[in-house]
């Protein structure tokens, strides 16, 4: 375990990651789906306030940090108007999806569940992102999700109490955050389409 001190650390990397977004939207190099980007913010948002609730302290700040980033490129995305990506029906049933779970917790009012429920609603918001990191991963940018994973690692070595209201959302972080930097820094999805078509 290691000072709880290195959770800031991790918070000004998850920041810089978000500017960096931030500045290739506003350059028209990266396309955030809006959806997505919108609930991104949203869920962890809500999940910060249940964790303050909870009394989980300095750890909740990485998942403002993963919530606010995302507030910050949605709101990039509508100053140049050729930076978002076009949004499909399947990007809206995740959006409803992904809200459906939120209203879930809204119902429940139950520390756990609502920590659940906006994983569960975070993870819907990001397969729309997720399948065009995969199609399209030259619409993306890696460093975002590299310094999120990494603000992940920080705070899950800092966290004193291995229980799920203080690790489930850092874990969901570090899983998604992961597959994405892979997605989009790799290429996978371009490179694993050639092999098919030999």
């Amino acid at each position: 375990m290691i000072s709880e001190n290195f959770i800031y650390v991790g918070a000004v990397l998850t920041l810089i990651g978000s500017l960096d977004y931030v500045i290739n939207t506003l350059k028209g190099k990266t396309k955030p789906n809006r959806v997505t980007w919108f609930l991104w913010a949203l869920a962890p948002l809500i999940a910060f306030g249940v964790q303050l609730d909870e009394g989980v302290g300095l750890v909740a700040l990485m998942t403002f940090m993963v919530g606010f980033g995302p507030l910050m490129v949605f709101i990039a995305s509508f100053v140049n108007k050729k930076s978002y990506w076009k949004i499909t029906k399947f990007d809206l049933i995740c959006g409803l999806l992904s809200c459906l779970g939120l209203l879930l917790w809204l119902i429940l009012q139950e520390g756990n569940v609502a920590i659940a429920m906006t994983i569960l609603a975070d993870g819907l918001a990001a397969l729309p992102t997720v399948l065009k990191s995969y199609r399209e991963p030259r619409t993306e940018s890696y460093l975002a999700f590299l310094l999120s994973s990494i603000n992940a690692i920080i705070t899950l070595l800092a966290v004193k109490m291995w229980d799920f209201t203080h690790v489930g959302f850092p874990i969901y972080i570090l899983t998604v955050c992961t597959l994405l930097f892979v997605l989009i820094r790799f290429e996978l999805g371009p490179k694993l389409s050639k092999y098919r078509s030999i």
